[in-house]
């Protein structure tokens, strides 16, 4: 290999320089993006308020308040189904809030991991 495998790697080394600032700087955004999730929170409700459910941007749950009203002890799968689908639907828009945030970084690429 020589002086002629050297010369093809110094070649390709501006480039790769250069590429691998914009990888830092992605990284840079993406980690940015994260923090800003983590502190964002969504809230929604189920059986028309009688369960909210607030979770943060990376998905955890931060609270989850329940309707005294909503406590019927001769239909707990009520209130069970109500619990659930609050939680399910805070899922979907936290995904979402962390899709329009990361979204303009990785070109909507949906990278695992980056949640």
């Amino acid at each position: 290999m020589g002086s002629k495998g050297k010369s093809r790697l110094g070649r390709f080394q501006p480039g790769a320089s250069s590429m691998m600032k914009q990888v830092q700087q992605l990284q840079a955004q993406v980690l940015q993006a994260q923090q800003e999730l983590a502190e964002e929170t969504v809230s929604v409700t189920a059986g028309g308020g009688a369960v909210t459910v607030v979770m943060s941007g990376k998905q955890e749950v931060l609270s989850v308040t329940i309707d005294p009203a909503a406590v019927d002890p001769e239909d707990v799968e009520m209130l069970q189904d109500l619990v659930v689908a609050a939680m399910n639907e805070a899922v979907r828009k936290s995904r979402e809030l962390a899709e329009q945030k990361l979204a303009p970084l990785t070109g909507g690429l949906g990278i695992p991991g980056l949640m």
